[in-house]
């Protein structure tokens, strides 16, 4: 179970850091409710993350602006 937030947390930070311009101090700050808010996300856990496709495309919109 570690593994697997410890994977997670790492995917996350460069897009909580391109998307919402999160400094690292506040992402691991944040709670993951927090930050599934912050990303669009739904808090209750039926998410099964981001997957490539939708990363992509967050970071073509970030390219964007």
């Amino acid at each position: 179970m570690t593994g697997s937030f410890a994977g997670a947390a790492l995917a996350l930070c460069p897009v909580a850091a391109r998307v919402l311009g999160w400094r690292p101090q506040e992402f691991w700050n944040a709670t993951p409710a927090e930050l599934a808010a912050a990303l669009g996300l739904p808090a209750d856990g039926t998410s099964a993350g981001i997957d490539r496709q939708m990363l992509e495309k967050m970071m073509e919109h970030d390219h964007e602006r």
